[in-house]
């Protein structure tokens, strides 16, 4: 990189410091981004393609319009890295994004006033717009949803395209297609139309024409909102007129989004259109960046050190331990093999969740049903009413967005699809948008709903098979950590599982320790570190959440009337309130300790750190517990660490 190069991203503060640049400078602008977006991640991580693919989309947006005072919304946030380089934020916090310390890898109200909304979800921003524009109609204010191409699988994209007013103004839609989600549906005729259309001199004819429309008394202005229909009846005679024409959405393009000149004149002869307008741009997911443009789904999110030279010079130099996706994904395929007929659906999250082999393996039983999480529920609850198994593949964050569904379609009907909820904890380095740590809030509440977690690989492989067993909705939640290879107790990966059984890992006498899934690992290190303080604890598995064993904790709270509960949830609505129900059912009295995710919203940042930052690190526990209970340091051990 030269330092001209260098020195023209350090002198952008703000989007205004574009307008002094060239065309020329603007496109050095643009290497020079590229080349820091990939320095960076090769360092942090995040999302890498989607965002090598839209600079100079950004930079043209920024060059024509004036954020904060016009409305850059951006579906799905992911995408904004660029937008931030240009926004200020060209800082060590962006050297350190999606890390302590470090920028959101989402659009984020608490960085910038640039930044509208968090965004980690898809599908909402073109609502969030029609909203905005409705509230700023009679101002001067542009509002702009960006909107991924993969936005348009949502329902909640359609039903905001049902509601677009024809007469709003300045409400420009961009569509960023990089041929990751939708098929080209205009042809060669429609290019040649859309390059007449925002010719210079078509578009003077264009002004002169609505200034003399304007002029005609009492219907001038609404035969001026009407004439972009003459572009449209011309589109319609060539080729088929694109699905936004029906939806009050005046089109244009396919325009390349690597050409800044062009993108930034198309954008001044747009921006003051009396109507709403949709602009589909063409983008290459990965540009700048060969592996990546030819592999941009393997290279949507990167982990910290990937290799940017070709892939057969990849060489790791140590094998990572198993995730419980990985281990998901491995006991699909063989439970693929032992049920012919098993089916796995997903809401775009294949990758993510282990399941390229299943598919590979599989292609007739495996559904990618794109970003439309209410679909994947309701399509496996029709496949499980035909008597077939199906399993529904979703992110915790993402299982919010089917609550209804999950309700009326599922459990209402008690239909047998087993939910696996990957992602179930802190999501750490995605943040706040990503925690998956309401699920059980709501998935409690649901009727003929089986809720359990696994502690380890072995635990988890059990519930996975026990679970085609059972007759009833199932959800197993497990989080994106390693996951616990041995176990205290379990060695019989074919062992049966049924609902409602707990066990008890190790036994004690001065408190009882409570730990859902991955939180065994912390309740066991716990016993220990309190056993040098002569206290002995009893560490309890209640595997499932619902139901709830109560025999077992029945019989245990006769013996300690001091429990420990740890859960990576949310403290309202889980594993503690479904033990707090317990109690008051059967009118036990004890002292409870709650460890837990508090009532509040929490940014990214390194597992370790976050943790700390919750309260969940051990030795943290250990200092609340011996506070909490009064308990002071014993002489001798009250009784040993056994293993039952």
């Amino acid at each position: 990189m030269t330092s001209q190069i260098s020195s023209i991203l350090s002198q952008i503060s703000s989007p205004a410091d574009l307008k002094k640049l060239s065309f020329a400078e603007l496109s050095l602008l643009a290497e020079q981004m590229r080349h820091k977006i990939i320095s960076v991640l090769t360092k942090t991580g995040g999302h890498l393609a989607s965002n090598l693919g839209i600079i100079e989309l950004t930079i043209a947006l920024h060059y024509v319009f004036s954020s904060p005072e016009d409305k850059f919304i951006f579906d799905v946030g992911h995408q904004a890295y660029p937008h931030k380089l240009l926004t200020g934020r060209n800082t060590t916090e962006f050297n350190r994004i999606r890390h302590d310390h470090g920028l959101s890898g989402f659009t984020s109200p608490f960085e910038s006033v640039h930044d509208l909304f968090f965004s980690g979800h898809a599908g909402n921003a073109l609502s969030l717009a029609l909203g905005m524009a409705k509230a700023t109609e009679n101002s001067r204010t542009h509002v702009l949803p960006i909107l991924g191409d993969a936005a348009l699988s949502c329902g909640l994209t359609l039903e905001a395209l049902n509601n677009i007013n024809p007469d709003l103004s300045k409400f420009i839609v961009i569509l960023n297609d990089n041929n990751m989600s939708i098929s080209q549906n205009v042809g060669v005729m429609s290019k040649s139309l859309s390059r007449w259309i925002h010719h210079p001199k078509f578009s003077l004819l264009s002004r002169k024409l609505e200034k003399w429309l304007m002029k005609i008394p009492r219907y001038g202005n609404t035969i001026a909102r009407r004439s972009h229909k003459v572009s449209t009846c011309l589109k319609s005679f060539f080729c088929p007129i694109p699905i936004f024409e029906q939806f009050n959405l005046a089109y244009m393009g396919p325009v390349d989004g690597h050409n800044i000149k062009k993108l930034i004149s198309l954008f001044q002869t747009v921006r003051d259109l009396p109507f709403p307008i949709l602009i589909h741009v063409c983008t290459k997911k990965g540009k700048g960046l060969e592996i990546a443009q030819e592999n941009p789904s393997k290279y949507h999110g990167v982990k910290a050190n990937f290799n940017t030279a070709a892939e057969d010079k990849l060489l790791p130099a140590v094998k990572p331990q198993l995730t419980y996706p990985d281990i998901f994904g491995k006991t699909l395929c063989s439970l693929g093999e032992s049920f012919p007929n098993l089916h796995v659906i997903t809401p775009a999250m294949s990758l993510g969740s282990r399941l390229e082999t299943f598919k590979e393996k599989f292609p007739e039983r495996f559904v990618d049903v794109g970003i439309a999480e209410g679909h994947a529920v309701t399509f496996s609850a029709g496949i499980a009413k035909a008597n077939v198994p199906v399993i529904c593949s979703i992110y915790s964050t993402f299982l919010h967005r089917a609550m209804d569904n999950v309700f009326h379609d599922v459990c209402l009907q008690s239909l047998p699809v087993i939910f696996a909820i990957d992602r179930a904890g802190l999501a750490y380095d995605d943040g706040c948008s990503h925690h998956g740590i309401y699920d059980l809030c709501f998935l409690r509440a649901m009727p003929n709903m089986i809720i359990c977690q696994p502690r380890s690989a072995i635990v988890f492989q059990q519930l996975l098979q026990s679970s085609l067993q059972w007759t009833r909705p199932c959800a197993i939640r497990y989080p994106n950590i390693a996951a616990l290879q041995g176990d205290p107790i379990a060695t019989d990966v074919n062992m049966r599982r049924d609902p409602g059984l707990g066990e008890i890992l190790s036994q004690g006498e001065d408190v009882l320790i409570v730990g859902l899934g991955h939180m065994c690992s912390a309740a066991l290190s716990i016993k220990l570190q309190l056993l040098a303080h002569g206290i002995s604890a009893t560490v309890v598995d209640p595997i499932f959440i619902k139901p709830f064993d109560n025999n077992l904790f029945s019989i245990l709270l006769m013996h300690h009337s001091k429990v420990i509960i740890i859960e990576e949830h949310s403290i309202r609505g889980g594993l503690a309130s479904e033990f707090n129900d317990f109690l008051a059912t059967y009118s036990f009295k004890v002292d409870i300790l709650h460890f837990g995710i508090p009532d509040a919203i929490f940014s990214h940042g390194d597992k370790d750190n976050l943790l700390k930052r919750v309260g969940l690190d051990t030795d943290s526990m250990v200092k609340r517990i011996l506070t909490h209970f009064n308990f002071r340091t014993k002489k001798s051990p009250s009784n040993k660490l056994s293993i039952v």
